[in-house]
């Protein structure tokens, strides 16, 4: 199981990125579209004011049931070792448990 902390600060990135997600996008857009290359520094300072944790990159998946933050599986949003336990249980239809 995470920490709390830890999920309460992936859902504060989440809640800074959709707040900042439609300014980010007009000023990449502008900055693709002004050729001076002044301009271009000027919208890019104004990028790098917004907050840190307002960009994409910084958001991870996190296993809904435990809230790890490795092995996540992305059809599921479930981490591996949640995604085996289920399988074994017979708690994902269509999952088999492989052998060789």
């Amino acid at each position: 199981m995470a920490r709390k902390s830890l999920i309460q600060r992936e859902k504060k990135r989440q809640v800074l990125e959709q707040k900042y997600h439609s300014i980010r996008q007009s000023l990449e857009r502008e900055i693709s579209e002004v050729s001076s290359l002044d301009d271009k520094w000027e919208i890019h300072r104004k990028l790098q004011s917004s907050p840190r944790n307002s960009t994409p990159t910084r958001l991870h998946r996190r296993c809904f049931l435990t809230g790890r933050s490795r092995a996540n599986y992305r059809d599921f949003g479930l981490s591996g070792h949640v995604l085996r336990e289920m399988t074994h249980a017979c708690l994902l239809p269509g999952m088999k448990k492989s052998s060789w």
